[in-house]
């Protein structure tokens, strides 16, 4: 697979629902940036399908992004890359994904 990232990601364990044309399903992010995210999930989905994305941030509202499934691992999950969304929401985004990457061993 060719790097296409244009943020540099964090690992993370966070749990997550997620919905796609054909279902709603449960999944964890394991890694997550500015702009996307790659969820260990089952459920099947397309590439450029449209997903609705909820992250559930430690002790925050969750957030809730659409995305474009830009690459997808079969049995294993799928990566997101972000639509815009609310500037709130981004900002949220950003200083959690800024606080992962100031922690030590990052």
């Amino acid at each position: 697979m060719n790097e296409r990232r244009q943020a540099q990601r964090v690992n993370v364990n966070i749990p997550t629902r997620w919905e796609g044309a054909r279902m709603m399903h449960e999944g964890t992010i394991s890694s997550l940036s500015r702009n996307g995210c790659f969820l260990l999930t089952g459920g099947k989905v397309e590439a450029k399908e449209l997903v609705r994305v909820e992250v559930q941030i430690p002790n925050e509202e969750p957030l809730i992004f659409w995305g474009e499934v830009v690459d997808e691992a079969f049995e294993i999950g799928f990566a997101v890359r972000f639509h815009p969304f609310d500037d709130d929401e981004h900002e949220r985004l950003v200083r959690f994904v800024d606080q992962k990457l100031s922690e030590p061993g990052k």
